[in-house]
């Protein structure tokens, strides 16, 4: 790949997760999941020790792991119909990235890397979670799909509910 063409695949890539964190903003949740492969793993690790993290979803603890998009299909669906006290109300976010760096792979898929930050707003209390995130995306026509999204959570304190629409 030349350096053009990689170039423009970072700036679609960086414009598919500008317009991502915008769906989860604007609770678009059918636009959101949309971005999401039907077997898309979604995973916040928990941290082991003071700089290391879990990595194994299936042995180690996690604080968010779903092995497919289904499971975000379910907090969406929870959310929708009122089933989820954690989320009621819903809090207002703003999600900033930044530092997206990535890489092709030799199957043609991209492992993408960024800083994150999401401002909230709950309860008369603005807060924020922030960290990186390490995602695998495939080629989807002009766009992207997400295989795989893992967001480190670098804030040392949980103080609130932290679901799938912080990071």
């Amino acid at each position: 790949m030349t350096n053009a063409m990689q170039h423009a695949a970072l700036q679609s890539i960086e414009q598919f997760l500008y317009q991502q964190s915008e769906y989860c903003d604007l609770q678009q949740w059918d636009e959101y999941l949309a971005t999401f492969d039907e077997n898309a793993e979604f995973h916040i690790p928990q941290w082991d020790s003071e700089h290391v993290h879990t990595t194994d979803p299936k042995r180690e603890m996690s604080l968010i792991y779903y092995a497919t998009r289904a499971g975000l299909e379910d907090r969406v669906f929870r959310i929708r119909t009122g089933k989820s006290a954690a989320c009621t109300p819903m809090p207002r976010t703003l999600h900033l990235l930044s530092n997206v760096q990535g890489e092709e792979q030799a199957d043609g898929n991209w492992k993408v890397k960024v800083n994150w930050v999401t401002h909230f707003y709950r309860f008369g209390e603005s807060e924020a979670f922030f960290g990186r995130a390490e995602y695998t995306l495939r080629p989807d026509s002009d766009s992207w799909k997400v295989l795989r999204k893992q967001a480190i959570l670098l804030n040392d304190k949980i103080r609130h509910v932290l679901d799938f629409y912080h990071v």
